[in-house]
């Protein structure tokens, strides 16, 4: 029956059945969203119904790992509750969140011609789907997955696998548009190995844009939506 799953029953497949068994460096922790909160999952079952319920190929946009304040709240990656409520009509109950990427991200939606339609034609999600902390002096932090030389090499194969499972979802793997300069230099490394995409795109990381050029943030709108719509998909 695999043959008539949508695209979004593929996806909360992936998520029900996410977890990382293995054991991180002292200090770090990985957080699944869907087992600490069971509204993370409706929310995300919610989202996914409503814009990915078809079997349409879509372009993959590759984070980093998702933030305690956005992915791992809502399951949806950089969307946090006000805006999974404002713009996507799916309200939370249990938690309020604000991130500042998911800030950049909606208005670059908005200019993309809004949510319906450019869910319609990109899947986003991170090489590490879980959120990782940090142990620092005044609690945990979030961090990212090549914070930490040891933290990256723990997880690597799991990353590796992550990614296959999401190109199996029915992503194109001709070009592939990675958040963040940083970011891509490890996709890229993960790419030469397992050989997963063909042209990796990378553009600057929304919270980046978000904290530190806000002033040139149109610029920034614009360059990924050229990006992205420079090949629309044959109808």
């Amino acid at each position: 029956m695999m043959r008539n799953k949508t695209f979004a029953d593929k996806v909360i497949e992936f998520n029900k059945n996410l977890q990382f068994s293995g054991n991180l460096p002292d200090g770090f922790k990985a957080m699944n969203p869907y087992l600490d909160n069971p509204e993370t999952m409706m929310v995300m079952q919610e989202f996914y119904q409503k814009y990915y319920n078809d079997r349409n190929p879509r372009k993959f946009m590759i984070g980093i790992n998702p933030s305690r304040h956005g992915a791992g709240v809502t399951g949806v990656p950089f969307t946090d509750t006000k805006r999974l409520e404002a713009v996507c009509g799916i309200k939370m109950k249990s938690a309020r969140t604000h991130e500042v990427s998911s800030v950049f991200m909606y208005d670059m939606i908005a200019e993309y011609g809004g949510a319906e339609e450019f869910y319609k034609d990109v899947y986003i999600n991170s090489p590490f789907p879980l959120a990782i902390v940090r142990k620092t002096k005044t609690g945990w932090l979030n961090a990212n997955y090549y914070d930490d030389k040891k933290l990256f090499e723990t997880i690597k194969e799991f990353m590796i696998d992550s990614l296959k499972k999401h190109i199996s979802l029915g992503v194109d793997t001709s070009e592939v548009f990675v958040l963040g300069k940083k970011n891509s230099e490890f996709i890229a490394a993960l790419n030469n190995e397992a050989q997963l995409f063909g042209k990796m795109t990378v553009l600057e990381h929304p919270r980046y844009i978000q904290q530190y050029k806000t002033k040139e943030k149109q610029l920034y709108i614009d360059k990924y939506i050229l990006a992205l719509k420079k090949q629309k998909f044959p109808e």
